[in-house]
């Protein structure tokens, strides 16, 4: 017979709640028992003593007594000031009075849920089009190129549209929810809105590095035992890890790169609206300005819309080579209606001329200027997708020369590869410079933070190109495991190379976007903490300037070594399943693919912590430990460096990719010269594309996150770090 507990079930359901109902009110008892110290005013008898009765005070020699009270009262206020429920003059017009901090810190948490949900929600539903659309891509292959690349850029534009209308009617909801109670406090009621984008980056952190991580991990020991060791071929369901590695593309590329542009549209927006409450749209209470960003951002669903039908439904794609320029017209198309819908929106939208806020001062902006803004950040985003096109397309010659160096080895593509993605960070810069310098003219920081939304303000179709790449590489793979005709697989191939040069140009813009956004968000960051020069010259920036710069190599080397450690894991278990298992060479016996997915798994779980830690907590340990001015040194250091390893890392990663697509295919002379698979400058080929799977897939893309998530923290954190930041330096 069992022994029973001596507590029934119904004592413990009792029990519980008592005792945190007794905790509770134990604590109040405490906190009136504490709350009996008075801090303001001391009686004072007709003698003129004091009249405090506490000891130690009696015994104070040399101090008045109402000094020390007065003075305790003026340190406890300070620090109870970012958890105040009182309300308390606004930071930028100290004549009104704003909302209390305790209502900001809760509609933040608010705000910065929803994000969250808003990015997972958006990210969940794209993985779930993908994988519905794979199959269907591959069966449609059948009947020509041309409906499967209907089906696939179908699909991708399901995620492109669904992920821009969430974001943007979710903000909108929250907006004004949140303005029933803020009314006119509109400096509050933006604050709280950041939440939004931190959120939304949060969960990009984890898309972006564990999403990196699995696919990589599994694609690296598909690659480097079934290619290199087995002989055979790409996608073969023979090599245990190649369930893996199609879930894995889905995991990076939809539901990473998905959560990262919406991460980047959140703060692009919180950014704008932060600064645009402090200047004469927020001053004047004047609404349709002050959701300029907004009104943007829907213009740009409907050009995209239009944008979209030119693909699937005004031109049919009819062969391969149209295949790529149907793609590259997308952008073009989407870019110049984007710039006629952004002139309508600003002519319609905003006052001929107002003030936007720029360090302290209010500097008059013309509807005009405000225009050219949002349109150099629209058309830098293109010129940065084409320049990264070039150097990531094997149809032009820097992928060609790579793919030629592979004649001599493994070692001279590496070689070739590095020089090609340094190369390549060249024109993106430029073109990144030159937009911030006009838009921070026209209209200081405002005017990047929209620059950043004119460059994502074509997101649905940058997002549907960019989705459309692994619904045809998944698509590829089904045909190659269903054993389909060599003639689908051919035209699978030729979709899955477009989408690798597509994939390739939604990075760059997803790199380019990440640049401006994170410097609208310093700007932000900088006016919230009441900054009014970072002057790098002063010790105490230029620290932060230079462990800023250094933080981009410390989490590239966490998300390297991840995929390494994990994809060592993998390659183990994919010889052994080959050594142990037989029949598996001859098609007889079924690998073990969930051993292969589970290790993926487990792997990209376990490895993201460090590097997402590390972007949680430098900017914490920098505001608390060193201040304001040391946390701005960190993250203009972060931006910089990180933008330029990015850029670098992502084309070479692409270019090595595409050398090795470019040998396969055998579509010239050239190509046929350096084949066919199997051949030594093949294997080279592959050598360079593996070292390049966590270059473009992981640490590059990932560090999007890095200065966007360090960047949006903290501005949330900046009224804390601005009055009890630099401990350190006030200790010492």
């Amino acid at each position: 017979m069992v022994e029973s507990a001596l507590l029934p079930d119904l004592g413990t359901e009792i029990f519980i709640p008592v005792c945190a109902v007794i905790g509770i009110a134990f604590a109040l008892v405490q906190w009136l028992l504490v709350a009996k110290v008075k801090l303001s005013g001391v009686s004072v008898s007709a003698d003129g003593k004091s009249e405090l009765k506490d000891a130690f005070l009696e015994e104070e020699e040399g101090i008045n007594d109402e000094a020390v009270v007065r003075k305790c009262a003026e340190i406890q206020s300070a620090i109870s000031e970012g958890f105040s429920t009182k309300y308390q003059p606004c930071t930028y017009d100290s004549t009104k009075q704003c909302k209390p901090a305790l209502a900001t810190a809760i509609f933040s948490t608010v705000s910065f849920l929803l994000g969250a949900i808003t990015s997972l929600v958006s990210g969940f539903l794209g993985m779930k089009i993908a994988t519905y659309a794979n199959a269907r891509t591959t069966l449609e292959a059948r009947k020509g190129v041309g409906k499967a690349f209907i089906i696939a850029f179908r699909s991708g534009a399901v995620m492109g549209f669904l992920l821009a209308a969430n974001g943007l009617l979710v903000l909108y909801i929250v907006i004004n929810l949140f303005k029933i109670y803020y009314g006119d406090d509109w400096e509050g009621l933006f604050e709280s809105i950041t939440g939004y984008g931190l959120g939304g980056s949060s969960m990009a952190l984890f898309g972006r590095v564990g999403g990196g991580i699995y696919t990589k991990a599994a694609d690296v020991g598909a690659d480097l035992v079934g290619k290199v060791e087995r002989n055979i071929p790409e996608d073969d369901p023979r090599n245990p890890a190649v369930i893996a590695d199609n879930v894995g593309d889905n995991v990076g590329d939809i539901a990473g790169m998905g959560s990262d542009l919406f991460g980047s549209y959140a703060e692009s927006s919180c950014a704008a609206l932060v600064v645009a409450s402090i200047s004469s749209f927020g001053i004047n209470h004047e609404f349709t300005a002050m959701l300029y960003p907004l009104l943007v951002s829907s213009i740009g669903i409907l050009v995209c819309l239009v944008t979209t039908l030119f693909a699937t439904d005004f031109f049919e794609v009819k062969s391969v080579k149209e295949i790529e320029p149907a793609l590259k017209k997308q952008l073009i198309i989407s870019t110049i209606l984007m710039t006629v819908g952004i002139a309508i929106v600003s002519f319609v939208a905003l006052p001929s001329s107002f003030t936007i806020y720029n360090f302290g001062a209010q500097k008059e902006v013309k509807s005009w200027q405000l225009f050219l803004c949002v349109a150099v950040g629209l058309w830098a985003g293109l010129i940065i997708g084409f320049v990264t096109e070039y150097y990531t397309s094997n149809a032009y010659s820097p992928v060609q020369d790579v793919a030629d160096s592979c004649r001599t080895g493994a070692a001279t593509n590496v070689i070739f590869g590095l020089a090609l993605g340094y190369k390549s960070v060249i024109i993106p810069i430029f073109a990144i410079a030159a937009s911030i310098f006009v838009s921070f003219s026209f209209a200081a920081m405002y005017g990047i933070a929209v620059a950043a939304l004119g460059m994502l303000s074509t997101i649905a179709t940058g997002l549907a190109i960019d989705a459309y790449g692994p619904i045809s590489d998944n698509a590829g793979g089904i045909a190659e495991m269903a054993g389909m005709s060599h003639s689908i697989r051919e035209r699978t191939d030729a979709l899955d190379a477009a989408g690798n040069t597509t994939a390739a140009i939604g990075k760059g813009f997803a790199i380019g976007s990440a640049a401006l956004v994170s410097l609208a968000l310093f700007g932000a960051f900088v006016s919230r903490a009441g900054i009014s020069t970072v002057d790098v010259l002063t010790p105490n920036v230029f620290i932060g300037l230079i462990v800023g710069a250094m933080l981009p190599y410390w989490f590239s080397a966490m998300t390297m070594k991840s995929v390494g450690s994990a994809a060592l894991k993998m390659v183990e278990e994919v010889r052994r399943q080959f050594d142990t298992i037989p029949g598996i060479m001859e098609g007889t016996a079924k690998p073990d693919y969930a051993t292969c997915v589970k290790i993926s798994t487990d792997a990209s779980i376990k490895e993201m912590i460090p590097p997402g830690a590390l972007v949680m907590l430098t900017p914490l340990i920098a505001g608390t430990f060193f201040g304001v001015e040391t946390l701005s040194g960190v993250l203009a250091g972060a931006l910089v460096s990180g933008v330029q390893v990015a850029i670098s890392a992502s084309n070479t990663g692409g270019a090595w990719d595409n050398a090795k697509k470019y040998i396969e295919a055998g579509a010239s002379d050239h190509a046929l010269s350096l084949g066919p698979k199997g051949s030594d400058p093949h294997k080279a080929a592959v050598i360079g594309d593996t070292i390049g799977d966590p270059l473009k897939d992981t640490s590059g893309p990932s560090l999007n996150i890095l200065i966007k998530l360090m960047a949006v923290e903290s501005l949330v954190f900046a009224p804390f770090f601005a009055a009890h930041g630099g401990l350190l330096f006030k200790i010492f």
